[in-house]
């Protein structure tokens, strides 16, 4: 299984600097997404309204609504390769701009059809608003690793993923009141679109220029053919593989409860249609704030361990809107939760996808995401019709049971029940960095410094400093890297560290042990290595009682030996005195002296693979004098 590390991409030829979320492009992008993103939902949501206050029951309803989510997911299949191939065969900002052009086109289309009041016209609105997304989207989401740096793409994915969601609630909110205050003067509401996508097409002009990544790549019009091209890519890469089978289940759940939401607000909560946009915008504010909070609390790295607690937050607050007789306020709390701790699942899982593939491929890559997240938006929209109306082939019926929006509620936090448990079969190693986060962020406050020295892919040898007993949590936090830590035989053989060691593939190792076992140890780790996988050795041999660095051992030179990888001097600051160190006389069953500790981890330069362990030593002694007043003066301020 490959690292969930994603490859390194040219970006302005060289890649954006630091400074580059502050700039201009950046947040150029994030306002021509908002528009883009409000006005879709206009347009849904208005021509929604319009034609299903024109039905007569429940069970045109529910055909209507099964019918709209349809025909918004369409496009996304039928063109979102094409969008892709624009994506990779031209600038993104180029396709971004030319979408918005097109988008200007479709607001005009919309104002006729409103003034005609035909309907299949306003039916078509919806349709061709959604082509426009669909070629918008590969150059959207390819656009964020080309303007941000990789330490800023889960912090740049909550922003935008914020904004989408606060103009998905501008849209489902303004749409019905457009449709509702301008009911017998419908052109006023068309040209508030053209204006609104207007802005849109001006915002787009800003987006910093960007090169064109495969300029000859060839158009392959068989998009099926195309989606089977790009499978045989991700397939080969477990992470993005898994990345993108959630995103697709993630887009069926949201589209599933948006669908129901409508009818559980109209037919339950009997709100009016222009104020079912409340529902809407909480479960959007929520999502919002989630991405947000997402963004931040991965720390500059792509965090997998968010991705449980989104699944498992998804299901409870799903199966809890199940509960008859909720009250407005109750359903609009539940709606936002379940919202938040879902944009905890969608943030890590679309870094993936963007960052990961080849700067070349990426187009095609997030097209075919793309593609089949909205397979999983019709599928929806079809198991939702199945669910409210039975099934039917020809004159028989299969299927007669009805459900009500509270039992689809239900069905939806069982769904996410099972992909909870796919997720911890899949991913075990998830689960534990989900544990490594609540830990690192209540008892340990973490600052890395050096986090580019650590290769994106390949393997190499960190070579640690070793003061407590939680020394590879606090580096397993630092890095988005999976690491297989060396480990003395008996802490890994303890029964409540077992079973964790286990999952992270952890290294046994002792001086005990029989020369041929210790040989054994040492090959597994330099196979690792060869592998592509990243190793870390605490040199020193046993934690340190006494704070100082101790000489370091030569099992890291046997390691290294005809193995071609970097190896990475670490030092870790600040640990010392923790509850989990040797202090006052003990390792555990201390009180600690102050909550957080803060940790500083370094990461050095890379050293080659042919260093002494004196070398290496003195290369860790040297990041142990650059962290003191640096880690002083950071945790100051």
């Amino acid at each position: 299984m490959t690292e969930p590390h994603p490859t390194p991409h040219p970006t302005a030829h060289e890649g954006p600097n630091e400074q580059s979320r502050w700039q201009p492009g950046f947040w150029s992008l994030i306002v021509t997404q908002f528009q883009g993103a409000m006005s879709d939902n206009i347009v849904r949501w208005m021509m929604q309204v319009l034609v299903i206050s024109q039905l007569t029951d429940r069970a045109q309803h529910e055909w209507f609504v099964s019918v709209v989510g349809i025909l918004f997911s369409a496009p996304f299949i039928l063109f979102s390769m094409l969008g892709g191939w624009l994506a990779d065969r031209y600038s993104k900002r180029t396709v971004t701009i030319g979408t918005k052009i097109f988008e200007v086109f479709v607001s005009s289309f919309t104002l006729v059809a409103l003034l005609s009041g035909n309907q299949p016209m306003l039916l078509s609105c919806v349709f061709l608003i959604s082509t426009q997304a669909a070629f918008f989207g590969p150059s959207k989401y390819g656009l964020l690793p080309e303007l941000v740096p990789e330490s800023r793409l889960s912090w740049a994915n909550g922003v935008i993923e914020l904004g989408t969601f606060m103009a998905i609630i501008a849209g489902t909110a303004f749409g019905p009141w457009l449709a509702v205050r301008f009911k017998d003067h419908l052109l006023y509401a068309g040209l508030t679109l053209i204006g609104i996508t207007l802005f849109g097409l001006t915002a787009s002009f800003g987006i910093s220029r960007v090169p064109a990544h495969d300029p000859h790549k060839k158009l392959k019009w068989n998009f099926l053919s195309e989606l089977w091209g790009q499978y045989q890519i991700f397939k080969q890469d477990s992470f993005l593989l898994h990345a993108v089978a959630g995103n697709m289940y993630f887009t069926f759940v949201a589209a599933l409860l948006q669908l129901n939401i409508f009818l559980y607000g109209l037919h339950v909560l009997h709100i009016p249609d222009e104020k079912i946009g409340i529902l809407m915008a909480a479960v959007a504010i929520g999502i919002g704030f989630g991405s947000l909070a997402a963004g931040y609390l991965s720390g500059g790295k792509i965090e997998l361990g968010l991705i449980p607690i989104g699944s498992i937050g998804m299901s409870i607050f799903g199966i809890a809107l199940a509960k008859p007789e909720l009250s407005q306020n109750a359903v609009i709390a539940l709606l936002a939760s379940i919202g938040f701790v879902a944009g905890f699942f969608i943030v890590p899982v679309m870094a993936l996808i963007q960052h990961r593939p080849d700067p070349a491929k990426k187009g095609g890559i997030i097209a075919a995401a793309n593609l089949l997240s909205f397979v999983g938006v019709a599928l929806a929209s079809a198991i939702y019709h199945v669910m409210t109306s039975g099934l039917t082939i020809g004159k028989h019926s299969l299927w007669q049971f009805h459900m009500e929006p509270g039992a689809i509620f239900f069905a939806s936090g069982i769904f996410s029940i099972l992909a909870t448990l796919y997720i911890v079969k899949l991913l075990p190693m998830a689960m534990v960095r989900f544990m490594l986060l609540i830990a690192t962020n209540t008892i340990y406050r973490i600052r890395v410094v050096g986090e580019e020295n650590i290769p994106s892919k390949g393997g190499a040898l960190m070579v640690s400093n070793h003061l407590s007993f939680v020394d590879a949590m606090l580096l397993g936090s630092a890095t988005d890297r999976n690491v297989r830590f060396m480990m003395f035989q008996d802490i890994y053989d303890a029964p409540f560290v077992k079973p964790i060691a286990k999952i992270l593939k952890a290294i046994p190792i002792s001086s005990n042990l029989r020369p041929r076992d210790m040989i054994n140890s040492l090959r597994t780790a330099s196979d690792a290595i060869r592998e592509g996988r990243i190793v870390c050795i605490f040199a020193e041999g046993q934690i340190t009682r006494i704070g100082h660095l101790l000489p370091f051992r030569r099992g890291m030179e046997r390691i290294m030996k005809d193995v071609e990888a970097p190896i990475i001097p670490v030092h870790l600051d600040g640990v010392w005195g923790s509850v989990f160190s040797f202090e006052r006389g003990k390792f555990f069953w201390k009180i600690p002296l102050r909550i957080p500790f803060e940790v500083t981890v370094s990461l050095g330069k890379p050293m080659p693979a042919t260093s002494s362990a004196s070398e290496v030593r003195l290369a860790v002694q040297q990041l142990e004098t650059d962290a003191y007043p640096t880690s002083a003066l950071a945790w100051k301020h």
